[in-house]
């Protein structure tokens, strides 16, 4: 078999991540540039849309959310953790404070 034993430079040492690197330094000086010119130019804009983006959640929040406890199945199951309604914590506190 023919093998290459032609190494690659630098291969072996680890490279800085692109943001540490002056190219990488100047485009997030640039994006936080451009990011703080749009913010205080254009929130005429965001604040009429702002009432939708609160009415949009409420549904959005549904969807995503109902995944914890298992959705409207209707079962009769009970408490997930097994144990009553929740008064074994209160009674617990009472008994802890001496009341």
């Amino acid at each position: 078999m023919l093998q290459c034993s032609k190494e690659i430079p630098g291969a072996g040492a680890p490279q800085a991540p692109w943001w540490s690197k002056r190219s990488g330094i100047a485009l997030c000086g640039f994006l936080l540039i451009a990011g703080l010119y749009l913010l205080t130019e254009h929130t005429a804009h965001l604040y009429t849309i702002l009432p939708f983006v609160l009415l949009l959640s409420c549904p959005l929040m549904h969807l995503f959310m109902h995944h914890g406890h298992g959705g409207h199945h209707g079962s009769d199951a009970g408490p997930p953790s097994g144990r009553a309604a929740g008064n074994d914590d209160l009674a617990a506190t009472r008994r802890s404070v001496g009341r």
